[in-house]
């Protein structure tokens, strides 16, 4: 089994109320004289008080296509990229050399060379460092991360890999589009970064919880439930109301599948580290899996101090419960996430 060594996590520079980025969408999205009253709901129904963003507010208006959004994206995902691993390689214990593999996710920019290249010379990472960089996995990756991570490690135990998150979401915001979609995403998705250590069975690791299985399920026919449209102006989010629906159609058997190859049932699961996908996605995770008042109360919170950081979000709600989790005791925790695809990845775990 490998084990998470550490997590660390990394907001975006700017922070603003939940009504100061509503007004914001209102002068750039709607038409002139428009009813924002939709707008408004969309916000209010989010449950996200506060976010960061890479820029301050003022500065979206003069982002001129999606070229110049892009080139924020690169400059501002090396800051916080670098901000992350070295607190995570910090709290493991660990130094940038000591580093075989590190992955590098994210959705909401893209870069060639990729920003874990950019990073290695500026971190210290060993020349021969192997790299995976991924795109499109999007909300899910965090999740999914972990869980190659740990397929990689089982072939290499000695070794010393880290998952890297940077999500700028705020980004890809669509400027003068009305539709329910942007404006819903306008209202959910903020901007930040985390990594994650993870150590091999063979390598010594600060107390952290081992990764004991995984399990990834892409449901058919549910290609246009959530993702992107690449258009002249960058990235316009494709975000169907079914979601919540998948959920509850297919959550429970893939967790039950789970934890079921290992004799567990839900009610031993001791941590439920969840993905803050929304309120209505969430919603129907604890309709669908039962779940007991406050299982989920780390991700409530996170959703409502940051907005859903897509792939990072979850590490977010991760590095939050290792701090409140006592480190031994054996007891099994799930991660999950959900995203593009449409699809989940599930990681068992324990402390």
């Amino acid at each position: 089994m490998s084990r998470i060594a550490a997590v660390h996590s990394v907001l975006a520079p700017h922070r603003y109320s939940q009504r100061e980025i509503t007004d914001l969408v209102a002068r750039l999205c709607l038409p002139e004289g428009a009813d924002r009253r939709p707008l408004d709901r969309f916000h209010t129904g989010a449950r996200v008080r506060y976010r960061h963003t890479a820029l301050p507010l003022e500065a979206y208006a003069a982002l001129g296509d999606f070229g110049a959004a892009n080139d924020v994206f690169v400059a501002t995902a090396v800051e916080l990229g670098a901000e992350a691993v070295s607190g995570a390689l910090r709290a493991a214990g660990l130094s940038p050399r000591d580093v075989d593999l590190v992955m590098f996710t994210s959705v909401t920019g893209i870069a060639t060379p990729s920003v874990d290249a950019l990073l290695a010379g500026r971190l210290g990472l060993r020349p021969d460092v192997r790299r995976l960089p991924v795109f499109g996995l999007g909300c899910v990756a965090g999740a999914a991360g972990i869980a190659r991570l740990h397929d990689y490690l089982a072939g290499h135990p000695d070794h010393v890999a880290v998952l890297l998150c940077v999500e700028l979401c705020s980004l890809t915001f669509q400027r003068r589009d009305p539709s329910p979609a942007n404006l819903v995403a306008s209202g959910l998705f903020g901007d930040g970064a985390a990594a994650a250590v993870l150590c091999g069975s063979r390598r010594a690791a600060a107390s952290g919880p081992t990764v004991v299985d995984t399990r990834s399920h892409l449901y058919p026919d549910t290609e246009r439930v959530m993702g992107w449209d690449v258009t002249g102006s960058g990235f316009r989010v494709v975000l169907d109301p079914a979601v919540p629906e998948v959920v509850r159609k297919h959550l429970a058997d893939d967790v039950d599948g789970l934890i079921g190859d290992h004799g567990l049932e839900r009610r031993d699961v001791a941590a439920w580290v969840c993905h803050p996908g929304g309120p209505r996605v969430l919603e129907a995770v604890t309709e669908a899996l039962d779940l007991p008042d406050g299982a989920l109360e780390v991700t409530w919170r996170s959703l409502a101090e940051v907005g859903n950081l897509s792939s990072a979000s979850v590490l977010h709600v991760l590095r939050e419960t290792l701090v409140r989790r006592p480190a031994g005791g054996g007891a099994p925790g799930v991660l999950l996430a959900m995203g593009p695809g449409f699809c989940s990845e599930l990681v068992l775990l324990r402390w």
